[in-house]
């Protein structure tokens, strides 16, 4: 089950969180719709480059990454959406495009939209198409110490 690292670090940070086990959804807004939760709640992971280097952007589902607004956010020169083929391996103890937002895991910088920070609770794919963690964003916040910007462009 490759949710197995994920929860084995926030059981041993203690943290309460709840899985949630879905049919199997690829995109975040199937995720959102087949474990009933908001498009808004749901925070999907996009893997870029920032200035060449590796990174998570994580934003709600219903939105989408405005590059330029990333770029000032990170501070960085360019930044540009990562192929999957540039970044699987990256992962390996997730299904291709489905890594939860703990890059810290993972070796990479995380840069989280600020609407994500004024929500209480947060959810996320946890490395397979049928899982979702659920957990509080000040314990996300805690544990990954996401660099947190505007950058979601809203529907």
């Amino acid at each position: 089950m490759p949710v197995t690292k994920l929860k084995e670090f926030l059981d041993k940070s203690n943290i309460k969180y709840v899985i949630v086990i879905h049919s199997g959804a690829y995109t975040a807004q199937e995720v959102a719709e087949s474990a009933h939760i908001s498009g808004k709640e749901l925070a999907k992971t996009v893997v870029v480059k920032v200035d060449g280097k590796m990174a998570m952007a994580v934003l709600p589902a219903s939105c989408k990454v405005d590059l330029e607004l990333l770029r000032k956010a990170a501070g960085g020169s360019r930044v540009d959406l990562a192929g999957e083929e540039e970044f699987k391996g990256a992962f390996p103890d997730c299904e291709p495009g489905a890594m939860p937002p703990f890059g810290n895991l993972y070796g990479m910088e995380v840069f989280a939209d600020e609407s994500l920070a004024g929500q209480g609770e947060m959810a996320f794919v946890a490395g397979s198409y049928t899982e979702v963690v659920r957990l509080s964003y000040k314990d996300f916040s805690r544990l990954v110490n996401p660099r947190v910007g505007r950058f979601a462009l809203r529907p």
